[in-house]
């Protein structure tokens, strides 16, 4: 189920968790559901295993403890008490992992023991790997919040690659999407322009064009997640101040 490639890229696993998704899973009925389940799980093993990790558990006890509540979240159908309108998943996970961690920590270790853990197939390693980066010493909230910003944002850029793909345009991608981070004054367009084979005006364009698209595609993301429009605005000034925390 590991979707990360390589040791030294940060795994994609806590996208966006659109709310969409959550009720395909919810409707054992669709032929989505099970689809919807595998991303919920893909989902959250990372933020999920960074909250445990913060809680003082070693990396081993963990795994096993991550591995656990998401079999248990699953087997037990808890994503049925999910209600979107009162309030975001990811709060309704991580209040779901805190109960979990204060009753079931024995009873994990026990049948750890025993050897009937069942462990879904993820990436423990490159988890424990992307952990120890992290700057230490941050509430296990602070980290578990943070981390969806973070994801938010890299499936914002990924979604954004792929319509620069499907247009053929992967090389004008690759070339400007530094510009997304970059202070308007500190483009260099005629490099640009020069990398494209284009006018200098027409690199400004692609530029405007590749930042306006990139807001849209995150705003988007962003009203997926929240429950009425009216809280859009607020939700992505809060994920922004995430993501500016160094």
């Amino acid at each position: 189920m590991s979707e990360t490639s390589s040791s030294t890229k940060a795994p994609s696993l806590f996208v966006t968790t659109r709310w969409s998704v959550v009720l395909k899973a919810q409707d054992k009925s669709s032929p989505d559901s099970a689809a919807a389940w595998e991303t919920l799980c893909q989902t959250y093993w990372y933020p999920l295993y960074a909250y445990v990790r913060h809680q003082g558990h070693n990396p081993h006890d963990a795994q096993d403890l991550t591995q656990e509540f998401i079999a248990r979240f699953l087997a037990k159908d808890y994503l049925k008490a999910a209600d979107r309108d009162k309030g975001h998943f990811r709060t309704f996970l991580r209040v779901a992992l805190k109960r979990f961690l204060l009753n079931e920590w024995d009873r994990v270790r026990a049948q750890k023991r025993g050897g009937g853990l069942k462990l879904i197939s993820l990436d423990t390693e490159l988890a424990e790997s992307k952990y120890q980066t992290e700057a230490q010493g941050q509430p296990p909230e602070q980290v578990y919040e943070r981390e969806w910003a973070m994801a938010l944002l890299q499936k914002t850029m990924a979604d954004l690659r792929t319509e620069y793909e499907q247009a053929g345009k992967t090389a004008e991608y690759e070339c400007l999407k530094a510009c997304l981070t970059a202070e308007r004054g500190s483009i260099a367009y005629a490099r640009i322009a020069a990398d494209l084979a284009m006018s200098e005006g027409a690199a400004r364009v692609a530029v405007h064009r590749l930042r306006k698209r990139f807001r849209e595609l995150f705003r988007t993301a962003v009203a997926d997640t929240v429950s009425e429009p009216a809280e859009v605005d607020d939700e992505v000034r809060h994920v922004v101040s995430l993501l500016s925390v160094g």
